[in-house]
């Protein structure tokens, strides 16, 4: 009888650990016998989320901070002699009209989100090419779905996407295998704080069947956790999200219906100015980290 795969004694690496999907996947591959690497900008959350969890390790980053990144990398190498996996969690939502967004916090999103990624990826491969590891991007139904107010983070996901389906070919000779990871709206802070914005909320109303529905955090995650295992180039957090690559084409026509109250919502985001909430200064980012 063939054994099913298994990530015990594997030693994982995953940013945005300090909450949401990250601090549940840690939760779920700690309990499958797997050592969690924890990566994150919130010391106090990450100390929480590693307490929790026996055998593994906190390590303050900035994703966007490719020294700090190189420098953790050893680090983790240098503390549980490998890494078998990396998973690119990290990240930062919000949204509104281009026009009403700072420049600054759309610009974040980008730079978080897709050069994020990049910059842990480049930071991590040397040790993931020497144990003939896996990589996981995690993007997001977003990447298929362009929706009105979101153009930065769907922008983001897009990229994540691509630079992860290219990655697999430069890497695959060496043993070493890349996925890509979707979700739809998940349980998360990120989620939450997004439908508490302005406009948002609205527009996210106003999608169709099962596109503007919010899913449990844990069924998620579990499969998620599965597809670790696995080494899966794809990886379907929510079932249905299987038949999206199959009708991709019509998606930007179907984001449209998100936008049919969208002079409305346009006219009382602008009325109240350039949004209050930027994500890249101080007190922004705790409530949209995708992690």
């Amino acid at each position: 009888m063939r054994r099913s795969p298994s990530v015990a004694g594997k030693v994982v690496v995953i940013t945005g650990a300090a909450r949401g999907i990250g601090a549940e996947l840690a939760r779920v591959l700690t309990a499958r016998g797997a050592r969690v690497a924890l990566l994150g900008l919130e010391p106090v959350e990450l100390a929480a989320v590693s307490a929790r969890l026996p055998g593994s390790a906190p390590y303050e980053v900035d994703v966007t901070d490719e020294d700090a990144l190189t420098e953790v990398a050893r680090r983790v190498r240098a503390d549980v002699g490998r890494v078998d996996v990396v998973v690119a969690n990290a990240g930062i939502g919000d949204g509104g009209p281009l026009l009403a967004m700072t420049p600054r916090s759309y610009d974040r999103i980008i730079e978080v989100n897709l050069l994020g990624s990049v910059r842990t990826v480049r930071a991590f491969l040397p040790a993931v090419l020497a144990s003939r590891g896996y990589v996981l991007q995690v993007a997001s139904l977003a990447a298929i779905v362009p929706a009105p107010m979101m153009s930065a983070y769907c922008a983001s996901k897009s990229g994540v996407e691509a630079f992860a389906h290219s990655l697999r070919g430069e890497v695959r000779h060496h043993g070493v295998d890349v996925g890509v990871a979707y979700l739809s709206w998940t349980d998360t802070d990120m989620v939450r704080a997004a439908d508490a914005k302005p406009g948002l909320g609205e527009m996210r109303a106003n999608l169709p069947w099962v596109f503007g529905k919010t899913y449990p955090l844990a069924p998620a995650v579990a499969r998620i956790a599965d597809g670790i295992a696995a080494r899966r180039p794809h990886i379907y957090a929510q079932p249905w999200l299987r038949a999206m690559p199959v009708v991709r084409g019509l998606m930007p026509a179907l984001a449209l219906l998100g936008a049919r109250d969208m002079p409305a919502i346009e006219a009382s985001i602008l009325a109240a100015g350039p949004q209050a909430a930027d994500p890249a200064g101080p007190g922004g980012a705790a409530g949209l980290l995708d992690g």
